[in-house]
């Protein structure tokens, strides 16, 4: 495995942000990471993010992609997989968000008997779907003393519904369950908030969906190199249709806005690395917690982003059939390995220790006729 420019092996950490059933796309990127012989450290996720890292976290290492595989064949329906001409794609996945939101998906979440603004008040009026099987899925997948045996790092986020802040729960310091990543990923109203101990979550995505900030702030003085894995897109043109204007407000709504807070973060540690090296630039007076300051430690994040597909619709976040699974997951394996030849954290640079490096996937569309053509 590649080093960082200080010569030392940092703490891998592999960030994955939520979207519902885009979130195939870091199956591909994981696959990409484990045959350059990246083995993470540590795994952090929101919403789809974390039931991913909870799977990868929960297994060794050998079996993490297998495991990753099975839990999307066990949410997604057999048959599924169809080989279509472009144009084709459009109507066949609004026919499988149709069957998604009418029946469900396998082992994640079905439908209430009862439409809920027709329930008595309680869990079953406050959300559409039940996730009880997601429970049973992550058990079966995911080996939680393993997490919780300091072999690996678990941290996923969630919301408390009572005060709106965003919580991170981390296997260093929290005796981890399936619930904690269910709690992560229980987006209202189609999901109910999840209980852990006395309070209630709901997704984390409803406060940050990217868990960034939190791995910055619990890190402390490990050197890391971060691979951050984003399903939403904040840059995108105007949109010229009502689906495209559904999109477009929901990539907005969801994309992960952490671009400019990692730089700013970057920025200042830069900045009190340099006065670390030379205090006597600065005014005492003026900065007087100068001779306070530490060398920053060593942070490169690697940053890809998944733009949609030819045929994408409003709903593809709840799309689960295997075609989009398998051309979503192409497209993150094709961007990680793309990163991981250029290998950024490994070029020269101005002596700085914290870099923020970003690879966007533009042009999804013609990757989608390329490998659905191919396969």
């Amino acid at each position: 495995m590649a080093t960082t420019r200080r010569k030392k092996k940092p703490t891998v950490c592999l960030v994955l942000q939520g979207g519902g059933a885009l979130g195939a796309y870091h199956i591909g990127a994981y696959q990409a990471l484990q045959e350059a012989g990246f083995t993470p450290d540590w795994f952090a996720g929101i919403s789809i993010g974390a039931l991913n890292s909870a799977v990868l976290a929960g297994n060794k290492p050998e079996d993490r992609l297998e495991k990753l595989e099975q839990f999307w064949n066990r949410i997604s329906r057999p048959g599924t997989d169809a080989h279509l001409p472009p144009q084709m794609a459009m109507a066949f996945n609004t026919a499988s968000a149709s069957q998604a939101l009418m029946f469900g998906q396998p082992d994640f979440f079905t439908p209430r008997p009862v439409n809920p603004w027709l329930a008595t008040p309680g869990e079953a009026a406050t959300s559409f779907y039940d996730t009880k099987p997601l429970f049973s899925t992550l058990e079966d997948l995911a080996d939680w003393d393993l997490i919780n045996s300091n072999k690996v790092r678990l941290t996923v986020g969630a919301t408390r519904v009572t005060d709106g802040e965003l919580i991170f729960f981390d296997s260093k310091s929290d005796d981890l369950i399936p619930a904690h990543a269910v709690a992560s990923g229980s987006l209202p109203p189609g999901f109910p908030a999840t209980k852990i101990g006395d309070d209630h979550y709901w997704d984390g995505g409803v406060v940050s969906n990217t868990p960034i900030n939190g791995i910055l702030d619990l890190a402390g003085d490990d050197e890391l190199l971060i691979f951050m894995v984003d399903l939403w897109n904040a840059n995108g043109e105007l949109p010229k249709t009502m689906s495209e204007v559904l999109w477009r407000e929901k990539e907005i709504q969801y994309a992960s806005r952490t671009s400019e807070h990692i730089e700013a973060l970057m920025a200042k540690r830069n900045l009190d690395h340099v006065l670390s090296q030379a205090p006597s630039i600065v005014d005492s007076k003026q900065v007087p917690d100068v001779t306070s300051l530490k060398a920053g430690r060593k942070i490169d994040i690697v940053h890809i982003t998944f733009d949609p597909l030819q045929g994408h619709i409003p709903l593809s976040d709840a799309e689960f059939s295997r075609r989009s699974i398998r051309l979503r997951r192409d497209c993150g394996y094709a961007d990680m390995k793309q990163a991981l030849e250029e290998s950024p954290w490994t070029q020269p640079n101005e002596g700085l220790p914290c870099h923020f490096h970003q690879r966007q996937c533009h042009g999804g569309w013609l990757k989608e006729n390329k490998l659905d053509k191919a396969s």
